[in-house]
C-alpha cells in the first residue's frame, strides 16, 4: 500500500504515529502541491491523508486518480472533498477527530488577536526595537462591547474570556435565539445593532453556501471608526474587498485575521501588506497536542480499511 502524507508543513507527521506499523510506504509532503500538480504528484498513491481543507479535493481530481481508495482527513468535516465524486469513485472517505481539549485553541487565537489589535502589541514591539517610547495610547476593554458571530462552542469560549473582562457581550448568528444566548450568557442583538455598536467583533460560524459572504460591505461599511474584526474561522464568510479597502482607508480600527481565501498565502499577497492587520497563518487549529491525536486517529482508520472494516466513514 502507497499512502501519500499531505501538508505536513512544519514535518511533524512521521513523529507523531506509529505508521511503521501500517506496513507500507509512507510519503510525506512538506511542501504544499499546486492544484495543477496534485493530479500527477498523487497518482500512484492508494491512500491519501489530507490535513484539514489545506489541499482541495475536486470531482475532476478524485476521477483523475484512479488508484485512490482512501481518503483520509484529519477533522470530522472537511469541505473541500467532493463526496458525491468519492460516492460515485467508490472512494472511501474517512475523518479523524483531534484532540478534545484543543477546541479551545481557536478561541484562545482569536483572544491573542483581539488582545494584539486592544493593546496595539505589534506596532510597540516594533517601534520598541526602533528606539521609540510610547507611541500609542492603547483603551481599555473593561466596559467595551465584544460582539459575537455565532454562539457555538468556540464563541461561547470567546464570550466567556470577554465576560471575565467586563465586557458587554452580544451575538448574532441565522438561527440564535433569545434562550440560546441566555444559556451562553451572552444577550441576542439584531446583525446591524452587531456590526453598529460592537467595539470588537469575533466570527465563529462555519462556512457553508448559506454563511458565505455573511459579513458584506454593509455590515463592514456600519462598523465603529474604532472597531475590530477578528476572523479565525473561513474567509469565505467575509466580503474581502470591503474589508481590505475599510482597512486602507482606516473607516475601521483593524482586523486580526487567521484564515484567507488561498492557503498557504503566497509571499507577495496584498494581504500581507495592509495596513491595521495583525495577521497569523491560519494557526487556530495547529497545536501539538491535537496533531498527535489527528494523526494516531489516521493510522487507526488506515489500519480498519486494510482490515476491510472501514471506520469514521463520512461518504
Amino acid at each position: 500500500m502507497r499512502i501519500a502524507v499531505l501538508d505536513d508543513y512544519l514535518n511533524v507527521a512521521k513523529g507523531l504515529a506509529d505508521w511503521g506499523s501500517l506496513k507500507a510506504e509512507v510519503t510525506f509532503f512538506n511542501e504544499f502541491i499546486q492544484p495543477e500538480k496534485m493530479a500527477s504528484t498523487l497518482a500512484p498513491f492508494e491512500v491519501v491523508v489530507a490535513m484539514r481543507e489545506r489541499s482541495a479535493f475536486p470531482g475532476e481530481l478524485i476521477e483523475a486518480l484512479t488508484n485512490l481508495k482512501l481518503l483520509v482527513t484529519t477533522g470530522m468535516r472537511n469541505n473541500s472533498i467532493d463526496m458525491d465524486a468519492c460516492r460515485k469513485r467508490g472512494v472511501v472517505v474517512s475523518g479523524s477527530p483531534g484532540d478534545p481539549l484543543s477546541t479551545g485553541a481557536t478561541a484562545e487565537l482569536s483572544w491573542a488577536l483581539l488582545l494584539a489589535l486592544f493593546k496595539q502589541i505589534p506596532k510597540e514591539d516594533a517601534n520598541m526595537r526602533r528606539g521609540l517610547w510610547q507611541t500609542s495610547m492603547p483603551p481599555t476593554i473593561q466596559g467595551k462591547r465584544l460582539g459575537l458571530l455565532g454562539v457555538g462552542n468556540l464563541g461561547g469560549k470567546v464570550g466567556r474570556v470577554g465576560k471575565a473582562f467586563g465586557m458587554d457581550v452580544v451575538a448574532w448568528s441565522p438561527n440564535l435565539t433569545a434562550e440560546r444566548a441566555a444559556e451562553a450568557g451572552v444577550t441576542l442583538v439584531s446583525k446591524e445593532e452587531l456590526f453598529k455598536t460592537s467595539d470588537a467583533i469575533s466570527i465563529h460560524l462555519v462556512l457553508s453556501e448559506r454563511t458565505r459572504g455573511i459579513v458584506d460591505a454593509a455590515c463592514i461599511q456600519s462598523m465603529k471608526p474604532t472597531a475590530y474584526l477578528v476572523n479565525t474561522s473561513r474567509a469565505g464568510l467575509v466580503d474581502l474587498v470591503a474589508l481590505k479597502k475599510a482597512l486602507e482607508q482606516g473607516t475601521i480600527g483593524g482586523a486580526g485575521i487567521d484564515v484567507y481565501e488561498s492557503e498557504p498565502v503566497v509571499a507577495n499577497d496584498p494581504w500581507r501588506n495592509v495596513p491595521r492587520t495583525v495577521l497569523t497563518p491560519h494557526l487556530g487549529y495547529a497545536t501539538p497536542e491535537n496533531f498527535a491525536v489527528f494523526y494516531k486517529n489516521v493510522v487507526a482508520n488506515i489500519q480498519a480499511f486494510a482490515a476491510g472494516a472501514p471506520t469514521r466513514v463520512l461518504t
